[in-house]
C-alpha cells in the first residue's frame, strides 16, 4: 500500500540524516570519463551495477571514446559485454550512439536532458544519471529502488516512475537535491530492501510511514513488556470446626 506523503519537517529531518551519515554518496557505476558513465548508464538497464563494472574495466581500458569504440567494433565490443543481459542490442546502440556523438556533438557528451535523450539507446532515467553524476544536476533518476522507497516511506509516493520523481523535486528540500537520487538508491539497495527490509538498522525508521515496518518492540534488544500486577488473591476463611453433639 502507497504511503501519503511525508510532512515538510518530516522530508527535512530525513535528509539530514541522509546527509550526516554521508554527506557526498557516490554512484557505483564505474567511469573514467563522461563517456563511459554514459555506456556504463545505458548498459545498466535490467542488470547490476556489479555486473556491469565486472564487464566494463578491461572495455574502458581499450575504449574510452566514441573513436575508440567504434574502432573497436561490434564483435569487439561484444566480446566485453557478453556477460550483461540484451548484451547485442546494448553493443548496437553504444555504437549508434557513439556515431551520433561524433558527427552532432563533436565528439562529446552533452549537457542537457532532450540532447542526451536525442541518442540511441538513452532515455530519461539514463540522461537523469549523466546530468547528476556528471554535470552536477540535481537530476532525480527513479530506479526500482526509489520507487520502492518513496512510495513504502512516503517519501516520494507516486503510482509510476515520472510521479515520484516530481513527487522527489517538489518536496525534498532545495539544499539535499542534488544527492537525493544516490541517498535514496543506497537506502533502498542496502536497507529498505524488497524483501525483509532491514527495519532495526534503519536510521529514518520513527518517521517511516509504512504501516508494515518492524514495531519498536519487536526490535532485538527492545525492553520486554512489564508484566500486568498480579491480583492478590483473597484468603480464604478458616472455617471452624463443627461442635461436637452430646
Amino acid at each position: 500500500m502507497t504511503a501519503a506523503q511525508l510532512p515538510y519537517r518530516s522530508m527535512k529531518e530525513i535528509f539530514r540524516r541522509f546527509h550526516e551519515e554521508c554527506a557526498e554518496p557516490k554512484g557505483e557505476l564505474e567511469h573514467v570519463n563522461a563517456f563511459t558513465l554514459l555506456v556504463a548508464v545505458a548498459l545498466s538497464a535490467q542488470a547490476t551495477d556489479k555486473g556491469v563494472n565486472k564487464a566494463t574495466r578491461a572495455l574502458f581500458q581499450v575504449a574510452d571514446t566514441p573513436q575508440k569504440m567504434l574502432a573497436l567494433g561490434e564483435e569487439g565490443l561484444i566480446a566485453h559485454i557478453k556477460t550483461i543481459g540484451l548484451f547485442r542490442n546494448k553493443a548496437k546502440n553504444v555504437l549508434k550512439l557513439s556515431q551520433r556523438l561524433i558527427e552532432d556533438f563533436d565528439g562529446e557528451v552533452p549537457s542537457s536532458r532532450a540532447a542526451l535523450e536525442s541518442l540511441p539507446g538513452v532515455g530519461r532515467k539514463t540522461a537523469n544519471v549523466v546530468l547528476n553524476m556528471w554535470f552536477g544536476q540535481p537530476a532525480q533518476a527513479v530506479d526500482t529502488h526509489i520507487f520502492r522507497v518513496g512510495n513504502r516511506a512516503g517519501i516520494a509516493p507516486g503510482k509510476d516512475v515520472t510521479a515520484v520523481e516530481r513527487a522527489i523535486e517538489d518536496n525534498v528540500p532545495a539544499e539535499y537535491q542534488r544527492h537525493a537520487h544516490h541517498w535514496l538508491i543506497l537506502h533502498g539497495r542496502y536497507v529498505c530492501t524488497a524483501r525483509k527490509p532491514n527495519c532495526p538498522t534503519c536510521l529514518i525508521r520513527d518517521l517511516c510511514a509504512w504501516d508494515e515496518k518492524i514495531p519498536d518492540a519487536a526490535l532485538p534488544g527492545a525492553p520486554a513488556p512489564a508484566a500486568a500486577p498480579k491480583t492478590p488473591r483473597a484468603k480464604r476463611a478458616k472455617t471452624p470446626p463443627p461442635e461436637e453433639t452430646a
